[in-house]
């Protein structure tokens, strides 16, 4: 038992040997550290701007190359907080800037930098470039439409009933006249959709220009919705109407009427009516003096789909 103790004594006392021994460590190693970084040092280092108070009327084209390279003296303290965080130097547009032909120009010697952007303790010794230029555009709204991007199969025997909904059709562009003028349109990311069956509720985001960031818009997605109806095949029998026959001429054609066959809803089935529909011949239409009419299905409900016409030829002849 007393052999006991005095082993876990020794080891004790060698733990707490070692631990002296690790603070004196890190308070030498936080010495050093504090030593060296209250040391005056020269260096190059890169700011961003930060641009401020830019008039409403005008909108700054992002430009990376719009950077300035600063040496500067100073303590290591200054050094290690520009180092874990993007220095930025600030340029007021209502005074630091003047308009010369299309672009905003600022150009300051190193005392004014010095005085605004620095506390005492840094020293500026060196701006490069001395001059930065930004491009600016006036700014303008669009209203431009959305054009849909997709690839929909549905199961045998359905269909979409009607138009697909996009929500909202058109979105408002707002951003430098030179880039929204030539914006017409908006697509959708690419949307698939397989073996569809019931109605269509999706949302898809805008495929946006590669220049964004100089544009604003009302929208980044829209939504889609479409009614999904079972269809099935249905055929009328549709009279031939003859147009634009010359004057004096008795033009007696075969046949009289034609097939034309359609997909339908079941829902909308029986309201279709051979009223609905309207077959064209165009005599003018006419090749070479051959004797065929080509049948042109000129009218047709908007709740029908993949319209056909059976005769493809209509023969005729004139009599005086």
């Amino acid at each position: 038992m007393i052999k006991k103790i005095k082993s876990d004594l020794l080891k004790s006392i060698k733990n707490k040997k070692i631990n002296v021994f690790i603070l004196f460590l890190v308070s030498a190693f936080v010495i050093l550290i504090f030593t060296k970084l209250s040391k005056q040092y020269t260096n190059t280092i890169v700011f961003n701007i930060d641009k401020v108070n830019v008039p409403e009327a005008n909108v700054i084209l992002n430009d990376s190359s719009a950077v300035l390279a600063l040496t500067l003296k100073t303590h290591g303290f200054k050094w290690l907080n520009y180092y874990f965080s993007k220095p930025k130097i600030k340029i007021d547009f209502s005074k630091d800037v003047y308009k010369k032909d299309s672009v905003f120009v600022w150009s300051k010697p190193k005392a004014f930098l010095n005085n605004t952007q620095f506390d005492k303790q840094v020293e500026l010794l060196n701006i490069s470039p001395d001059t930065l230029t930004f491009r600016y555009g006036v700014n303008y709204i669009k209203k431009v439409p959305i054009k849909l991007n997709s690839h929909i199969k549905f199961e045998p025997g359905y269909n979409v009933s009607g138009d697909y909904i996009l929500e909202p059709d058109s979105i408002q562009i707002i951003g430098p006249d030179i880039i929204v003028k030539t914006i017409n349109y908006i697509e959708t990311d690419s949307i698939g959709l397989q073996n569809i069956r019931t109605d269509i509720v999706e949302s898809i985001a805008l495929k946006l220009p590669e220049n964004q960031k100089d544009l604003k818009f009302s929208n980044t997605s829209i939504g889609l919705k479409a009614k999904v109806e079972k269809y099935t095949e249905g055929t009328l029998k549709i009279p031939v109407n003859v147009i634009n026959v010359p004057k004096g001429k008795n033009l007696k054609f075969f046949p009289k009427e034609v097939h034309v066959s359609y997909y339908v809803s079941l829902s909308n089935f029986n309201s279709i009516k051979s009223k609905d529909f309207k077959v064209v011949c165009d005599y003018n239409k006419t090749i070479n003096n051959q004797s065929v009419l080509i049948p042109e299905l000129k009218k047709f409900p908007n709740t029908v789909k993949n319209t056909k016409i059976s005769q493809q030829h209509i023969e005729f002849i004139i009599t005086e």
